[in-house]
């Protein structure tokens, strides 16, 4: 994306899939850092290295779709409404103003009003989500269908959010809406064929907005969130430090649910997959 104001980053691919990687940001708008109190100043709650960790996914011809700035900015996997995703349960909302783990993201009482909130959507929710709509529909324009790929990450243990530890790999399709079925179970089966990392679909993390707003199988639109557990992939703890050796063991997991993907869009849609 070439223009002064820098929203997100995007790599064209020539495969039917799209990834999408809304909490990857780490930049933070000019005065926001000294608005934040200091257990929010090292970004804890960011999806480290998600991009990294995919470094394989454009040799799969899939399309990057990556975020600039921090969540804590704006959540790109949240409604604008901010309705809730998981009614009843934590979270952190549309515009975070607390961590994961309950405490406060701004110093004092220093919380973005009503109208910051606006601008915020129109500055960084709003172009990020028009680009995601256009790639999806150019895809299916092209290949009759669509798959959107949402990468995340998260830490193993947050007990705000969750009991005990995360399952290593968590599978979503809104609760089995955002994909079709037998998609599901291809995906589910590849992670069966491994015994090193245990795994969940529509557990704990059935999806974000994303996945939910986008994943239209009636339209042949298929998405699937996958929420990794960072443990798998690197230190949990500042300064977050990307551990290779853990990377290059799990990622042949995520490289063979990509190509699982394209595999049943090939079986499906008659499309043939990149050799």
């Amino acid at each position: 994306m070439n223009t002064k104001h820098v929203v997100f980053h995007f790599a064209s691919g020539d495969a039917p899939l799209l990834v999408s990687m809304p909490h990857v940001g780490t930049e933070l708008p000019a005065g926001f850092a000294e608005r934040l109190s200091a257990p929010a100043r090292s970004l804890p709650d960011t999806d480290w290295h998600v991009d990294r960790l995919y470094d394989f996914a454009d040799g799969l011809g899939a399309s990057i779709l990556r975020a600039h700035y921090s969540r804590y900015v704006i959540d790109l996997n949240r409604p604008p409404d901010d309705v809730p995703l998981y009614p009843g349960s934590a979270g952190i909302g549309l515009i975070p103003t607390i961590l994961f783990d309950g405490t406060p993201l701004y110093r004092g009482r220093i919380t973005p009003d009503a109208s910051e909130i606006a601008e915020r959507l129109r500055t960084y929710w709003r172009p990020y989500h028009d680009h995601l709509a256009r790639e999806l529909e150019r895809i299916r324009a092209k290949f009759g269908f669509a798959l959107l790929f949402d990468a995340h990450s998260i830490r193993s243990i947050v007990p705000r959010l969750f009991d005990g530890r995360l399952p290593d790999v968590n599978l979503g399709t809104g609760g089995a809406t955002s994909a079709d079925d037998t998609l599901a179970r291809a995906l589910v089966g590849e992670c069966e064929r491994q015994r090193t990392y245990d795994f969940v679909l529509n557990g704990r993390f059935k999806g974000g907005y994303i996945t939910r707003h986008y994943g239209k199988p009636a339209d042949h639109v298929h998405a699937v969130q996958l929420e990794l557990s960072q443990r798998t992939y690197m230190d949990e703890d500042p300064p977050f430090a990307f551990e290779e050796t853990l990377a290059n063991a799990v990622r042949p997991l995520l490289r063979a649910v990509l190509v699982r993907m394209l595999d049943w869009a090939a079986s499906r849609y008659r499309w043939r997959a990149r050799a």
